[in-house]
């Protein structure tokens, strides 16, 4: 079989077992399979496969339509233009939270020249801390998790981008002892309802459940994070979150109510309301 019908082929196998965008996980996995970019089998159509190269992606087509994240699969997440590891130990990387670091970069208090003082909470495979470690050398940054193994993850993407030792892992519940203050609290906490996570797409299912389970009304960290983040933000920091799709409300509420200032939410890409940003409450300003 040459590599278009076996792109054929196992495109086909991928949508008869549901799986979106079907076409372009086969490309994927059969470049991964041959070690080469998805587009250079654009220039090998009618090349022959051996069953030696064929045999691997059989396995990779048959684990993807089971359900079996590509990322897993792949071993790799792409996120903000560069490539993560990514496997079962943390959450894959989604495209929205491209846009939560950008809320980040994009304030006037961010630039290039700040030396600034970062902190990700949850940071799960690192992304985020990396990715604000690269974009702004001269920013201060450390991360979080409560899973070991999240952080374990982290660390080895740090190393993937030559930032060992350039960030602070810690394993903490939330935040870390004795960091002192930060100009930027940033977190993609869990926020799934416990409820709805039977019902989640089965791709999802393979993440970590502890990297989704946001307790019952899926905001019980979010809560505790609203609450704790005073104390340790900057006099006129900011804090960061991406939350579900209906939870603005409420999260705006518990920052009003913990007198957080400047509130704003935010839309994807979607036009969900998938962010909130907040500056530091009036008490640490003086101001009551």
């Amino acid at each position: 079989m040459t590599v278009l019908e076996v792109l054929t082929a196992a495109a086909g196998y991928l949508r008869d077992h549901g799986v979106e965008n079907p076409r372009l996980n086969a490309e994927h996995l059969l470049a991964h399979v041959l070690g080469k970019k998805r587009l250079d089998l654009y220039l090998e159509f009618d090349r022959p496969l051996s069953d030696a190269e064929r045999a691997p992606l059989r396995d990779l087509v048959r684990d993807r339509g089971a359900g079996k994240p590509l990322q897993h699969l792949l071993g790799t997440a792409e996120f903000f233009g560069r490539s993560f590891l990514s496997d079962s130990r943390a959450l894959v990387p989604r495209p929205e939270t491209e846009q939560l670091v950008e809320l980040i970069l994009e304030d006037p208090r961010c630039h290039h020249d700040a030396g600034m003082n970062v902190l990700d909470i949850g940071t799960g495979s690192g992304i985020i801390a990396i990715t604000l470690a690269l974009q702004r050398p001269l920013a201060a940054v450390a991360a979080t998790d409560i899973s070991s193994e999240a952080l374990s993850l982290s660390r080895e993407n740090a190393v993937r981008h030559s930032l060992n030792g350039r960030i602070a892992f810690h394993e903490a519940d939330l935040f870390p002892r004795g960091e002192g203050s930060f100009d930027w609290i940033v977190a993609n906490l869990p926020y799934i309802a416990t409820a709805e996570l039977a019902i989640l797409q089965r791709e999802v299912q393979h993440d970590p459940l502890i990297a989704l389970d946001g307790g019952p009304d899926g905001l019980c960290l979010i809560r505790r994070l609203i609450e704790a983040a005073s104390a340790c933000l900057a006099l006129g920091g900011m804090l960061a979150m991406e939350i579900g799709h209906d939870q603005a409300a409420e999260v705006v509420a518990q920052l009003a109510l913990q007198a957080y200032r400047d509130i704003a939410v935010h839309k994807d890409h979607q036009g969900f309301e998938r962010f909130v940003t907040a500056s530091s409450p009036r008490r640490l300003l003086g101001r009551g």
